[in-house]
């Protein structure tokens, strides 16, 4: 598959694409001012603990307190406090050393969330959830700091593989490599991306993440919450380090600085991909340039047309999102069932960008055309979840149920993406309703009585070329035009302007000096 990544700056923020096979999968948004990004460590203050929902309000910092629940306390949740703590209040020039540090006891996963953060103290948290809609930040404290290859968790001594990777071999390798150059008080998660690689280039990935939690631990030193204590990547490089492989064959710019940052970023983690970033200094814009504008309109709207005629109807509620399928025009046969079962495959392909591109989560019901055969509903169900297959999200794809719908469930982690493609009429201005012509000409013909009972002359009107044709059309003595001037004595001139609204209309005078009414 080939994989480009088109990065547009602009002074509000960065616009990110992702395109495979030239057509556009992801769509990232960052703004200038950017704060509480999902992975972003900040040093909260317990403000409130809620039995009820065993959870806890902390202060990070964002207008509304952030949202801590138990089950995101993570087992090592009284080291976290111990360690935090003994970092704010570290005076060592060099720090307290991390691999001396005594790990706390697990809390149990039935707890309850006073007997863990009693005494509302300060707790290093990471942003589980950007803020959506009038809710805070999701925060936990289960750290984990992602490189290119591995994870590291602090406070265990785990070494645990992707299941991605399916070769028992490797996956030993993998472990053995790990287990041998793991800082201690550090667990690591092996990724996918590791398949294959040597120890150099894993140490060189763990070591830098080591480096990272030293940073926090200094940055803790002296802290007064809430404060932020780690900026999680930008957006290009996060995307980098999780897309970059073989496949990703070219990253295009129109920054310089982000240029020469991402091109340093790829020439350390991927030497070999550093000649796939280029510079892009043409007149055009860059999105427009490389087609994205055109299907970023075509792909936000309410319906979402398909090649073959059918098409998609895209609803949102507080609770879900619904995709409606309908067949439209396409036939590919006489075959009722069969023609279901086209559209319904070429839908899912579709529906699976959309969910991505629009980062759409919680729950999704898709109204599938109704096909009656249990294998095409099977086929359906695999060719959705191989659809889903390349989605990052975590999610799961339900069995089509005896009502015909099938439910996606999709990880929410920030707030879909939503461009509006619409405008309001400038007619109507969004009521649906303009006045009738014989309405308009009664009110052109009254400011037209009123001009001329104030002795203006040589009056031009200027209407829309629908309304132009309506008040000229017919032979003399026949049109409106020859009408009012028999009636009032003088010709009025009537210009049409295509860029008016059909039921705008302006009087000019003999200098075309436009009269306010």
């Amino acid at each position: 598959m080939n994989k480009e990544l088109i990065i547009n700056a602009a002074p509000q923020g960065v616009e990110i694409a992702l395109l495979e096979d030239k057509k556009l999968v992801e769509l990232h948004h960052e703004k200038a001012d950017a704060s509480f990004a999902v992975g972003d460590l900040y040093l909260g203050k317990v403000k409130k603990l809620i039995p009820g929902l065993n959870a806890a309000f902390v202060d990070v910092g964002f207008e509304k307190d952030a949202f801590l629940h138990y089950t995101d306390l993570s087992p090592y949740a009284r080291s976290l406090l111990k360690f935090t703590q003994q970092a704010i209040s570290d005076n060592s020039p060099q720090g307290f050393n991390f691999a001396n540090f005594q790990v706390e006891p697990e809390i149990i996963k039935t707890g309850k969330i006073n007997e863990v953060l009693s005494g509302k103290p300060n707790i290093l948290v990471q942003i589980l959830k950007e803020p959506i809609a009038a809710k805070g930040p999701r925060l936990s404290c289960e750290i984990s700091l992602p490189g290119r290859f591995v994870v590291i968790t602090p406070f265990n001594d785990i070494v645990a593989v992707s299941r991605k990777i399916h070769s028992a071999e490797e996956r030993k390798r993998l472990q053995k490599i790990v287990e041998a150059i793991k800082p201690k008080n550090f667990g690591v998660i092996v990724r996918t991306a590791a398949e294959g690689k040597n120890t150099a280039e894993l140490h060189e990935d763990l070591a830098a993440l080591v480096e990272t939690w030293e940073t926090i631990q200094a940055n803790l030193k002296g802290a007064v919450a809430p404060a932020k204590i780690l900026s999680e990547q930008t957006k290009t490089t996060s995307i980098l380090r999780d897309l970059l492989n073989e496949d990703f064959n070219r990253v295009v710019v129109n920054d310089r600085n982000i240029y020469n940052d991402t091109r340093n970023y790829i020439q350390r983690i991927a030497p070999e991909k550093a000649e796939i970033v280029s510079f892009y200094h043409n007149g055009l814009p860059i999105f427009d340039q490389y087609g994205i504008t055109k299907q970023v309109k075509a792909a936000f709207g309410k319906t979402v047309n398909l090649p073959s005629g059918a098409y998609l109807i895209i609803e949102h509620t507080e609770a879900l999102h619904v995709i409606d399928v309908n067949s439209g025009y396409k036939s590919v046969g006489n075959n009722q069932e069969q023609n279901a079962l086209e559209t319904n495959l070429e839908a899912a392909a579709e529906i699976s960008r959309q969910l991505r591109l629009r980062d759409l989560g919680g729950i999704i019901v898709v109204d599938f055309i109704d096909m009656k055969l249990p294998d095409n509903k099977r086929k359906l169900l695999e060719a959705m979840e191989e659809c889903m297959r390349p989605d990052r999200a975590k999610h799961a794809v339900l069995p089509i149920s005896k009502f015909g719908l099938m439910q996606i469930t999709r990880q929410r982690m920030k707030p879909e993406v939503n461009i509006n493609t619409q405008e309001v009429c400038p007619s109507c201005a969004g009521t649906g309703k303009i006045s009738s012509t014989l309405l308009l000409e009664d009110e052109i013909e009254k400011n037209l009585s009123y001009l001329i009972t104030h002795q203006h002359k040589d009056l031009t009107l200027v209407v829309h070329p629908i309304m132009h044709a309506y008040l000229t059309k017919g032979s003399m003595f026949k049109s409106k035009q020859w009408k009012w001037r028999w009636k009032y004595g003088q010709k009025v001139k009537i210009r049409e302007n295509t860029n008016y609204h059909l039921t705008e209309f302006h009087f000019f005078d003999k200098h075309d000096d436009e009269i306010k009414l």
